[in-house]
């Protein structure tokens, strides 16, 4: 069975930083941090809400300065936060909507290559302070993915790229590298830092399939998903942050096989 090429990028940022506060005792449920759509839309929802609330409270407390300066400000900025909101909040509508009933109501610029990425930051900021950051993530990744493969995009084999951390355990990285070489696209792994930026611009792929556990693969998708399609797959972390890490490898054939334009139906599906 061909294998690909595996291809090490050494970049600056170091990946897996967001977990240096880690204590080193056993993560939540080996490590797997799924969790149903639904905590999403709620921490969103709240994320609204606190947001809408914060400046309006602020409004409120220097409304008589601005009005010193000009009778009609705090009026106008009151209507202004007002039309904000129900913009947010008919967004939030339609995203919702978009995921449930199976259909893309909006181009993927306004989804899910668009506002949706800031959503899920600030969402995410506000899931840290209830302890459920990594299911909050884990949630609003697989929306997204839900909304890009709904998209059917096709590429060629020259045109996909993997990318893959360095924490994968072996039999996950056997697992990639010999779907990679059956589908006849190249990996890439990045030991260090900001891996997507610079092999995306040294490659200029048409679509990307990414594996990173649920924050580094937030930031990820902020600083590439607008810029180009990606597919991101998450993974559990039986033995804590950055080291053996497990992955779907049958959700990662998937989605390769579906990417690549012209690809033969997989024989079989990877453990």
């Amino acid at each position: 069975m061909a294998r690909a090429q595996l291809i090490h990028i050494e970049v600056d940022r170091r990946l897996g930083h967001e977990w240096d506060e880690w204590n080193g005792r056993p993560l939540y449920a080996g490590g797997n941090f799924s969790a149903p759509p639904r905590l999403f839309f709620t921490f969103a929802a709240l994320t609204i809400a606190v947001a809408t609330g914060a400046v309006a409270l602020l409004l409120y407390l220097i409304g008589p300065r601005l009005a010193a300066l000009w009778p009609r400000l705090p009026p106008v900025l009151w209507i202004v936060l007002g039309v904000l909101a129900v913009l947010q909040w008919l967004y939030l509508g339609v995203l919702a909507l978009s995921f449930y009933a199976g259909r893309t109501l909006l181009p993927e610029r306004l989804l899910e290559r668009g506002p949706y990425l800031q959503l899920m930051n600030y969402t995410s900021l506000l899931a840290r302070s209830f302890g459920k950051r990594d299911f909050v993530e884990h949630a609003a990744i697989d929306i997204y993915n839900t909304l890009a493969e709904r998209r059917g995009r096709r590429v060629g084999k020259g045109e996909l790229l993997v990318l893959i951390p360095r924490c994968l355990s072996k039999e996950a990285l056997d697992g990639v590298l010999e779907i990679a070489g059956r589908y006849e696209v190249p990996v890439f792994v990045a030991t260090r830092g900001q891996l997507a930026r610079r092999v995306i611009r040294e490659r200029r792929p048409r679509a990307v399939v990414a594996v990173a556990c649920e924050r580094d693969m937030m930031t990820g998708l902020r600083d590439v998903a607008g810029k180009l399609p990606v597919l991101g797959l998450t993974m559990q972390l039986p033995n804590g942050p950055c080291r053996d890490a497990a992955i779907d490898l049958g959700q990662m054939e998937r989605w390769v096989q579906g990417l690549v334009a012209g690809a033969p139906a997989p024989a079989h599906t990877t453990p």
